[in-house]
């Protein structure tokens, strides 16, 4: 279940509003409702989660919390043009895993992209050049 199905399914028990209700104040189907909540459709829109927040009238850390759930829940990845060779292999690696990941290797990835800020401070160390020796201090 994507982080936005959770949280659609959450906001409509909590506010007690069956599917066809819920989807009657929006203007979308009931079966759009039904396949964002168990995942078979998403992300959604930002009109539907504008929509959402306004039939709902969420507060400003629940809009928030919609909105962030909205796109954590994208399910496609385009890398940049200029990403390294090492990022396209880690995705690889990633895309032949990802069903078979156990739960601590999930947080142990989370955990290492948590080191971003600590890591990006430092510098690489500059490659140094290897001096040429002259012919005079080679000769034996």
């Amino acid at each position: 279940m994507s982080p936005f199905s959770h949280i659609l399914h959450e906001l409509r028990l909590r506010h007690q509003i069956r599917q066809s209700e819920l989807a009657e104040l929006l203007g979308y189907e009931q079966s759009y409702i039904s396949a964002l909540e168990i995942g078979a459709k998403g992300p959604p829109t930002e009109e539907f989660v504008e929509r959402l927040i306004a039939a709902l009238s969420l507060p400003p850390s629940e809009q928030t919390h919609v909105r962030v759930a909205a796109t954590a829940s994208q399910r496609k990845l385009a890398l940049p043009l200029d990403s390294p060779q090492d990022m396209y292999w880690m995705i690889q690696g990633l895309r032949e895993q990802l069903d078979t990941l156990h739960p601590v290797q999930i947080k142990i990835i989370q955990d290492a992209l948590n080191l971003k800020g600590s890591l990006v401070d430092r510098q690489p160390e500059p490659l140094r050049r290897i001096k040429r020796r002259r012919r005079e201090e080679a000769t034996m």
